[in-house]
């Protein structure tokens, strides 16, 4: 296997953080500001998503208007190669077709093809590939409930899993270049009830109507806070500011008068300055909780 450290080029001491998302504007809605923190600081991060979001409807009502809908694709495309740009990252299509999230009672069978569906030595075949061009040393993606009960999500975290172990296995799809072995497996965790109470809080005690009022009353008191899980906090409060800006690229996803922008930037960055993650793998040393994700690896490639 091929180690960061063993090709000795000034390109190849950079750190380079690759984060697996299901549709575009996941990526924007789910550790932007950390990504947006280590491109500033040199480091060299990829976006992949696995499907197009084809399947997505128009959340914004500015945006529901003739020619939306019928060009859903295109318009996808383009929101996504702007919301990379105010990243500044790079970013890759897997090239799957969106599963969608069929609606009924019974729910309907998700379409033939789709992401969900189709075997998933193909998407692990095409991620492999793309791990081993790129080379990351930290690989971001779901937990095993896909953030949320969406099966592109879902589907996500099985291909990127099995993709962080087969990745710097010779014998694993051989056609898809030189194995690579990642350093750390990651998985995002967003909004937790702790969070929410806190946000909640703050805003009623300043006389703001809280968009999380009903979310909170109809939250399953057995339910686990995400917390729990948690073992590593970024500090990415000063990218608060681009995340929302890479969230809004999705203007078909994204309604600008949403819950999403409720809270003051200068009330996030007190209450919560954050963005969290789960440690899942690692074949470096260090020591929990941490505060950085290239925490043990920074070492091993940079000296």
């Amino acid at each position: 296997m091929v180690e960061a450290d063993e090709r000795g080029s000034e390109a190849d001491s950079r750190l380079r953080l690759m984060a697996v998302h299901a549709h575009p504007d996941d990526e924007s809605s789910k550790g932007a500001a950390t990504m947006a923190k280590y491109v500033a600081e040199g480091a060299e991060v990829m976006v992949v998503s696995c499907t197009g979001g084809e399947a997505g409807s128009v959340l914004n009502p500015a945006m529901d208007v003739p020619g939306v809908r019928e060009n859903m694709t295109r318009i996808r495309r383009e929101e996504m190669a702007k919301a990379a740009e105010i990243l500044g990252v790079e970013h890759h299509w897997l090239g799957f077709v969106d599963s969608g999230l069929p609606e009924g009672d019974p729910r309907p069978p998700l379409p033939e093809g789709c992401f969900a569906m189709v075997p998933i030595e193909e998407p692990v075949a095409e991620l492999v590939q793309v791990m081993r061009r790129f080379r990351p040393h930290v690989v971001l993606t779901y937990d095993e409930n896909g953030g949320y009960p969406h099966p592109d999500h879902i589907r996500t975290h099985e291909v990127s899993v099995a993709a962080f172990d087969a990745v710097a296995e010779p014998d694993r799809f051989p056609e898809a270049g030189e194995p690579w072995q990642p350093l750390k497996l990651y998985y995002l965790h967003g909004f937790s009830r702790q969070r929410m109470q806190l946000f909640h809080d703050a805003l009623t005690e300043a006389g703001l109507e809280s968009p999380y009022t009903e979310w909170l009353q109809k939250w399953d008191p057995d339910r686990a806070d995400i917390m729990e899980r948690v073992t590593t906090r970024i500090d990415c409060a000063d990218y608060f500011k681009i995340r929302d800006e890479a969230l809004k690229a999705h203007a078909t996803q994204i309604d600008p008068t949403s819950r999403w922008f409720a809270v003051p930037l200068e009330m996030q960055r007190r209450i919560w300055p954050t963005e969290e993650y789960e440690l899942v793998r690692s074949l470096v040393d260090s020591t929990l909780p941490e505060d950085d994700l290239f925490a043990g690896v920074r070492e091993k490639v940079t000296t």
